[in-house]
């Protein structure tokens, strides 16, 4: 891609012009696979904003050679992924999977597995966990179902592009309007008081469960050690072109077990896509 000229407009302070914009949108496309159609213009200008400023840059044009630069691709790039993606998350987000894991794919695999005496693992995957609330909230209800199921264990892989939020989440400290959704016995069952009393925190047996690394869905593969039982890749679609849809959640059907779920988000559809999924109502899917 060749950087955009700089103009008397771009070189005013932090004006980016339609051009640097086309570049920037072409950029991030590029690297992790997001439209940023016109209308984002206002809030990716705001959010280079504050690299700009920080980095001593002048405008938006020699701060789009620095990203280009190999320096900048060592130093830079994280920092201006975290910028640009949006994260919104809550516990108990869309509560109609959480309710279809409890009173159908848990009491599914204890029936599959009761003839077997060793200890079964529960392998999820939250891709896109954001600042870790949904990870959280599936440990929170596999722990309530489980623990009357003793010889079932399960682990959680928790995967971001944004390093931000992935530190966010592995901290695991919210503040109490965050917790609200949560019903106030398992908040008093799996939430510690912070030091500050505005603050609570996942308590670590849960916290134990849950490994948070970073993922780029643009990576050709998604390497895990094991093929994973259920998968949320809720409200992720939303940010990708059709292509880039079809070509996620293949790599994520290459990482689900014959058999496994896969949730999306409530306003995303693959209606129509050539994948090994098969619908089991709303937008909840089996790997077939």
């Amino acid at each position: 891609m060749t950087p955009p000229a700089t103009s008397k407009q771009s070189t005013s302070l932090f004006a980016m012009s339609d051009k640097e914009f086309q570049a920037f949108s072409e950029f991030v496309y590029t690297v992790c696979g997001i439209l940023l159609p016109p209308a984002k213009k206002t809030m990716l200008t705001s959010r280079l904003m504050k690299r700009l400023k920080k980095l001593g840059l002048r405008s938006f044009s020699e701060y789009y050679d620095y990203i280009n630069s190999e320096e900048g691709q060592v130093l830079e790039l994280t920092a201006m992924i975290n910028s640009v993606t949006t994260n919104k998350t809550d516990f108990l987000r869309e509560p109609k999977h959480f309710e279809y894991l409890t009173s159908k794919v848990f009491p599914e695999i204890v029936l599959k597995e009761r003839n077997h005496s060793a200890e079964r693992r529960i392998n999820f995957w939250s891709a896109g966990c954001s600042s870790g609330q949904e990870p959280y909230t599936i440990a929170i209800i596999a722990s309530e179902f489980f623990e009357k199921h003793k010889k079932f264990s399960y682990s959680i892989t928790a995967t971001d592009i944004s390093t931000k939020v992935l530190n966010t989440a592995d901290l695991a400290i919210y503040e109490h309007d965050v917790i609200s959704p949560l019903p106030m016995p398992l908040r008093k069952k799996y939430l510690l008081r912070g030091k500050n009393n505005n603050q609570v925190r996942i308590i670590p047996q849960l916290r134990s469960r849950v490994k948070f690394q970073q993922l780029n869905f643009m990576d050709k593969k998604y390497n895990f050690p094991t093929l994973m039982d259920i998968v949320f890749c809720r409200n992720v679609l939303i940010y990708f072109d059709k292509k880039t849809q079809i070509q996620v959640i293949s790599r994520i059907c290459n990482c689900l077990k014959p058999g496994g779920y896969l949730f999306l988000g409530h306003s995303e559809t693959i209606q129509g896509y050539d994948l090994p999924l098969q619908n089991m109502g709303g937008t909840i899917f089996r790997k077939t």
